[in-house]
């Protein structure tokens, strides 16, 4: 059974990119969500096996989706897909409850490699 994938980035090309990886390494879709408040809304915990959240959107950032959704779902793998590849950044998120994070650019093989990681 495929994973159940929920991408929140308020770039739709970004989002393409994610969708496009995600079906290169087996996973035939995922639930898209325009920004951080739409991903909190669609999020249902038993629905989704994996969360990949952008970290600056507008209305929620990725920081503020990991919080709200740990609270809903302890369990779901949540990586931040993100440019931000500083320490102090990678703390709070780790902090917050991500399970992972996906460094921009990432390749198939990365992702793939991650979801691998997180059984996934």
């Amino acid at each position: 059974m495929a994973a159940r994938v929920l991408v929140a980035d308020d770039s739709s090309t970004m989002r393409k990119i994610i969708l496009r990886s995600l079906q290169a390494v087996g996973v035939p879709s995922a639930v898209e969500a325009a920004d951080g408040e739409e991903a909190v809304k669609i999020f249902k915990p038993g629905e989704f096996d994996l969360v990949l959240t952008d970290w600056n959107m507008p209305g929620k950032n990725g920081l503020e989706v990991i919080q709200e959704i740990r609270k809903m779902d302890p369990d779901v793998t949540i990586m931040m897909v993100t440019t931000e590849a500083e320490k102090s950044r990678v703390m709070e998120a780790i902090q917050a409850g991500v399970s992972d994070y996906l460094v921009k650019p990432f390749t198939a093989d990365t992702l793939r490699e991650k979801l691998e990681k997180h059984g996934c």
